[in-house]
């Protein structure tokens, strides 16, 4: 095999005019796109593997729950503070195009699983950086991508193995939250007691009597701002932000009117004089409008309708009979936000100003105006038997269809980390009541796989034995990151080397690394309770396997200047002054 040395070439990662600030290193990334042609190992296979490393490197820094969290501002100038590789991604907006192959299987895993994308990504990294080396040694990139997939084969059939126990059924609260704390501790750790309590607590309380049509977007968060993590609470209903518009602010065991116009005198198409000759005719000029909304709105009390929602505008003369026929209104200008809460009620949207039909009205027990930490918020639940305020005559006997996790934090910034957390839970409860199946986590599932592919490569004959070994070492990417991560550098490549000594031995299967380190910076995951979802896994390493694989494969990268006329001139400023 013959030794090729790369050429050095400079990496276009992010958008033009991109600013990367690592600690005090500022390195600015610039991305011609004016036409190019790079082909060959050196220029084309060669770059790509630098890009990726580069993206890479980037978020392997967040992985596990002592990963540091990036400060991203957005091309709109928004502020993110996470540790959360599918927020920063999205938000960095990566162009260079085999960077971009990372991102789309990331984000596949995203909408698949809803967690372990930050896995995808510094896998197929890893990957890409092992096959540098064995580019530069002389092998062809088609060996190396059959060792991959080969070792990918391998590598999924030992996994179904290694799952050693399931989620129990029937679910219990406690069952729940101790599947889901692994999860939420990567992203938020200290707080995953809590939270992982708050998300199980939300989960059952929507839990239909099939688990498997367990909805996630039944499940909301609230966030007030004030307080602290600990004034965090579940509520069985929804929860909006903002106060009823009327003077109605608690009705029980009521009818509900959701519409989607808005409560106001409708506009007409051409606008006209009046002229006016008497006092009479000024005092009469509205009447007719007068008598018209009152009629309609007499109708909805007349229905039995005693909470009203209005997803647009609520107007002046509206508001005034609303409040004098004792109807509570609240305006909710999200359609989607209307949407969850027409399931919640179990009502029927109306386009139609005017009373609804049996068949389109309603029902919520219980409709209140709370204080939250100095916030006034409205909430709309029922109430179900096992609650504490149960009564049966004021319940419809209808089990809540949403229920609201309201989150309590100093900045808005936390709360929107900690918002991303309860998703991450929500889909990872989707994702296990889909396929129960556990594996060990703490990265004990990844190096007991790197020691079993790299035996089966070992046996193999031909170059691709290498791929298949290589894909072997990649993997013990995820301990080791785990390990620098929480201890640093040097103190984490002799966690891996104990790690590895008791995974030789036999029954160590289980055997990851202790953040903590109470002992010697390794633990029994399934002793501590620390298990990973296995279809999470599962198609993590198929993702990250086809993206390293889709990268190799590519020899040339043809890119063409953006389509488009010239550039429109910029007006000077302050043309219109003396």
């Amino acid at each position: 095999m013959s030794l090729k040395v790369p050429k050095a070439n400079n990496i276009q990662l992010f958008k033009e005019g991109y600013k990367v600030c690592l600690w005090l290193k500022l390195t600015f990334i610039i991305f011609d796109l004016r036409f190019q042609h790079i082909s060959g190992l050196e220029d084309a296979v060669l770059r790509n593997i630098q890009a990726v490393a580069e993206l890479s490197d980037l978020v392997r820094t967040s992985f596990g729950p002592n990963g540091r969290n990036k400060l991203v501002i957005n091309h709109l100038g928004k502020l993110f503070v996470t540790s959360d590789a599918a927020t920063i991604i999205r938000e960095i907006e990566v162009v260079h195009p085999a960077a971009k192959l990372l991102v789309m299987a990331s984000q596949a895993q995203e909408s698949e699983m809803g967690d372990a994308t930050n896995t995808v990504i510094i896998f197929a990294g890893e990957l890409l950086k092992k096959a540098e080396h064995l580019l530069i040694m002389g092998l062809h990139p088609s060996e190396i991508i059959k060792g991959y997939e080969l070792a990918s084969v391998k590598g999924l059939e030992e996994l179904e193995k290694l799952s050693s126990s399931t989620l129990p059924t029937p679910l219990t609260y406690e069952t729940l939250a101790t599947a889901l704390k692994p999860a939420i501790a990567s992203k938020q750790y200290g707080f995953e007691d809590l939270l992982a309590s708050l998300v199980a607590e939300a989960a059952l309380a929507v839990m239909p009597a099939n688990p498997k049509n367990f909805n996630v977007d039944n499940v909301r968060v609230v966030k007030i701002m004030g307080g602290s993590l600990a004034g965090s609470k579940v509520v069985k209903g929804m929860v909006f932000g903002r106060e009823p518009e009327g003077q109605v602010k608690k009705v029980k065991k009521a009818k509900v009117a959701v519409y989607t116009c808005g409560l106001d005198i409708a506009q007409t198409e051409t606008k006209g004089t009046v002229l006016i000759k008497s006092a009479d005719e000024m005092l009469n000029f509205t009447s007719g409008e007068e008598k018209h909304m009152e009629k309609i709105f007499k109708e909805i009390a007349d229905s039995g309708v005693r909470v009203v929602i209005a997803g647009s505008t609520v107007g002046e003369l509206a508001l005034h009979y609303l409040n004098r026929f004792n109807i509570a209104v609240l305006k909710v200008l999200s359609k989607f936000e209307l949407r969850r809460l027409c399931r919640v009620v179990n009502a029927t949207p109306l386009a139609r100003l005017g009373a609804p039909t049996p068949e389109e009205v309603g029902h919520v027990d219980i409709f209140e105006c709370i204080e939250v930490g100095g916030d006034r918020v409205t909430v709309l639940r029922q109430v179900n038997p096992e609650d504490e305020d149960f009564d049966p005559t004021e319940s419809t006997g209808e089990k809540t269809r949403t229920a609201t996790i309201v989150l309590r934090g100093a900045t808005s910034n936390q709360l929107d980390d900690l918002e991303r957390a309860v998703d991450d839970g929500v889909s990872v409860i989707k994702a296990l009541l889909k396929d129960g199946r556990l594996v060990p986590g703490a990265g004990a599932t990844e190096l007991e796989l790197a020691k079993r592919v790299d035996i089966y490569g070992s046996g193999l004959k031909g170059l691709s034995q290498h791929g298949v070994r290589r894909w072997a070492s990649a993997l013990e990417v995820v301990p080791r990151t785990l390990a620098e991560n929480a201890l640093g550098g040097a103190e984490g490549n002799e966690i891996v080397s104990r790690l590895w000594a008791k995974h030789e031995a036999e029954g160590g299967e289980a055997w990851g690394v202790d953040i903590e380190e109470e002992s010697d910076g390794t633990l029994d995951a399934a002793e501590h309770k620390i298990f990973d979802s296995f279809s999470a896994k599962q198609w993590a390493i198929k993702l990250a396997t086809e993206a390293a694989t889709s990268v190799l494969s590519v020899d040339s990268i043809i890119m063409s200047k953006p389509a488009g006329g010239p550039k429109i001139p910029q007006q000077a400023g302050n043309w219109d002054e003396d």
